[in-house]
């Protein structure tokens, strides 16, 4: 079995953890944490599983990688601190390890990322035989390999689009929500997220990747951007209140740019209470979250998945479908040569041996 490490154990973390236990090629060896009041506990408990692993989390990273796993599920967020997740997931690919990531945007189409994030990655390759998949924001398979198998059952295209649609209320990161993506802060807030070109620097490497699988030379990468304020005062879930006049809801769009025209688009729905932007797309139960692919032209094709994970938590359910994915794929990363792969490379799999299969 292939040995595997789970490092952090926020969001997606708990998810990566349940998810290695469940796949039967690998086999949960350590787990790594910053916070120090995780050290010492099992991997059961911080996977939310009930049952425990065997396996105490640890915050000792250099005896963790030295043990020569096979695999790390690098799972600490990247949004505010990239530098760092660049130098814990260059660190554990000279180990020798395959690496799968949702934390760095720039490398989910390492073709065409910067220099800055792109050298320290095959430098680690070639120095330590590793590997790196990147993939998983919201969640990877909805920006790249859905909306391409839907664009082969058209006779003619005329624009793909990919939408989430998402209540930020069942999301508990408050730095997040309320800096990263500004809500509850005054409209003349800019939040880092919405800042002109950072959509595309997270979203845009998915857009390039769907042009070159359609074969299609992107003209540009273009952004919109709407903000709503709340009518009212709003009490959330996990969060607290969110004042009346804030920033109660977001929409944006990262427009892949052919012959004029948005033809590859990337759009974000996203609120903190339901009775912000009721004139805005909704998921079509009234529940928390969806994920869209919408192909408009002949036929007009779209498909709506919305997944749930820990009771009814949409926001859990995406995560684990882009944890899936990413552990899903080590087996076969491990089986391929040493370097860096996107979500065109690494093939969608059937879930052989889980059909069925119980965690105990």
């Amino acid at each position: 079995m292939i040995s595997t490490v789970v490092w952090g154990t926020g969001n997606v973390g708990r998810l990566a953890i349940r998810a290695v236990e469940a796949h039967p090629a690998l086999r949960l060896t350590a787990v790594i944490v910053h916070n120090p009041q995780k050290v010492g506990r099992d991997a059961g408990e911080l996977g939310e599983l009930d049952y425990e692993v065997g396996v105490a989390a640890t915050d000792d990273i250099e005896a963790v990688l030295a043990a020569r796993p096979q695999a790390v599920v690098y799972a600490a967020s990247g949004d505010i601190r990239p530098d760092d997740a660049l130098a814990d997931i260059s660190r554990a690919i000279r180990a020798g390890a395959v690496v799968v990531s949702p934390a760095l945007y720039p490398l989910y189409d390492y073709r065409s990322a910067p220099p800055e994030f792109l050298d320290p990655v095959t430098a680690a390759v070639a120095e330590g035989g590793g590997s790196l998949f990147a993939s998983g924001v919201d969640p990877g398979w909805g920006n790249d390999v859905l909306p391409l198998l839907l664009s082969g059952l058209g006779t003619r295209i005329d624009v793909i689009r990919c939408q989430e649609i998402f209540d930020y209320s069942t999301y508990d990161q408050p730095d997040s929500v309320r800096l990263l993506i500004g809500m509850g802060q005054p409209m003349d807030f800019e939040p880092m997220m919405l800042m002109p070109s950072i959509p595309s620097m997270v979203w845009g490497g998915q857009i390039r990747m769907m042009a070159r699988a359609l074969g299609v030379e992107l003209e540009d990468i273009r952004e919109t951007v709407e903000r709503r304020a709340l009518d009212t005062t709003v009490t959330t879930r996990t969060m607290g209140e969110f004042e009346g006049g804030t920033q109660g809801a977001i929409r944006f769009e990262v427009q892949g740019m052919v012959e004029g025209e948005a033809r590859i688009v990337i759009e974000h729905v996203t609120r903190i209470h339901a009775s912000c932007a009721p004139d805005w797309p909704t998921p079509p139960d009234g529940g928390d979250g969806a994920h869209r692919v919408i192909i408009e032209g002949r036929p007009h094709i779209e498909v709506t998945i919305e997944a749930t994970d820990e009771g009814e938590n949409r926001s859990a359910g995406g995560n684990a479908t882009a944890v899936g994915r990413l552990v899903g794929a080590i087996d076969w990363l491990v089986e391929a040569e040493p370097g860096l792969y996107d979500a065109l490379d690494v093939p969608l799999r059937p879930a052989v041996g889980k059909l069925g299969r119980k965690l105990s």
